[in-house]
């Protein structure tokens, strides 16, 4: 009987992130990661497709399909799309690593959710009847999946750029010292591109189209001065579609206003921060994660705004998810996750 409990009463940790979601199993690691999609039919207002499935039908549909992501910032806007959607990826997982029984569930949150927008994920967690909740801070479990010193006397500076929002903060003993959430981050980098497409070249493009080449500009497969890529849209004047070639350096220029925005809510953090704390950021660099860490440049350009040395995560997609299922594996978070726990 222990074994069947032990198994049954697993622990999940999850990165419900605006753009993904990622799902940590305990003992097992991240079993699952899929965009933050969903379809519903207009009529039933039921779900036809989630994750993967919905992403490929963005830009697609008929009329009578719907296909939304049901957070924004960073945070819910529909509940119940997102319990839909939370509910089917964690039937996917059960499918291949048995059913759990009342779960404790970690989620983590962006450090400037406010009351309500932590009480609808409680209560999405508590449909998926979960016998414990918890809600830490993005920014911390994402300190604790890049494997910093975040629970020694010792400052780290964490800069998560997810989807929704762009979590800065300074991490020492397993708290957050000071901190900044602002609510720009790769999605605001998609729009950009398309804002940018249309304004100049009257060219408009799809929310996929964006993202691609966002990713592509993310990608070191291609030699920076070579980075020219062919995007196809839709000529906002004729109604024809056309190809157009875009240079890397073109797309950097596109996305410069809500880069600015990251780097400036980074100086500000700075500003705030105490002077011992300050020093140790100095000598250790600041730390990035989440899928905005693997921006094509963005590493050169706040060594260039701070003057200090820039690391970037390893797996800085998995760090939130990896941190949050930490919290139920390792000891020395036991504290962190307990504060964390909601009533």
């Amino acid at each position: 009987m222990r074994f069947f409990n032990g198994w049954f009463n697993k622990r999940i940790g999850i990165d419900l992130g605006t753009s993904n979601t990622l799902i940590y199993l305990e003992n097992k690691g991240i079993v699952l990661c899929e965009p933050s999609i969903i379809a519903m039919d207009v009529n039933t207002n039921l779900p036809i497709a989630v994750g993967l499935e919905a992403f490929d039908m963005l830009g697609r549909t008929p009329k009578g399909i719907r296909v939304s992501r049901p957070l924004k910032a960073g945070v819910v806007a529909e509940i119940r799309e997102t319990t839909f959607m939370l509910e089917t990826f964690l039937k996917r997982v059960y499918a291949k690593e048995g059913s759990l029984r009342n779960p404790e569930i970690i989620i983590a949150v962006p450090e400037g959710i406010t009351s309500v927008e932590r009480v609808a994920i409680q209560q999405i967690a508590e449909h998926l009847k979960a016998s414990r909740v918890y809600l830490p801070s993005e920014p911390l479990c994402a300190g604790f999946g890049a494997e910093q010193p975040v629970t020694d006397s010792i400052g780290s500076m964490i800069v998560d750029i997810g989807g929704g929002t762009t979590e800065v903060a300074v991490v020492s003993l397993s708290g957050i010292v000071v901190s900044e959430s602002i609510r720009v981050a790769g999605n605001d980098f998609d729009d950009a591109i398309k804002s940018h497409l249309k304004a100049q070249y009257s060219l408009e493009i799809g929310e996929n189209s964006a993202e691609a080449l966002k990713i592509r500009l993310s990608s070191h497969e291609e030699p920076y001065d070579q980075g020219n890529f062919v995007v196809v849209g839709l000529n906002s004047s004729s109604g024809v579609p056309r190809t157009l070639t875009i240079s890397r350096e073109e797309i950097l220029l596109a996305i410069s206003q809500p880069l600015k925005q990251v780097i400036q809510a980074i100086k500000r953090t700075l500003e705030k921060c105490p002077p011992e704390l300050a020093a140790d950021i100095f000598e250790r660099g600041i730390i990035l994660t989440g899928g905005g860490a693997l921006l094509d440049g963005l590493e050169h350009l706040i060594i260039s705004e701070t003057q200090l040395p820039v690391v970037i995560a390893n797996n800085p997609l998995s760090c939130v998810a990896i941190g949050a299922g930490k919290m139920f594996t390792d000891p020395q978070f036991q504290r962190v996750r307990e504060l964390s726990l909601c009533a």
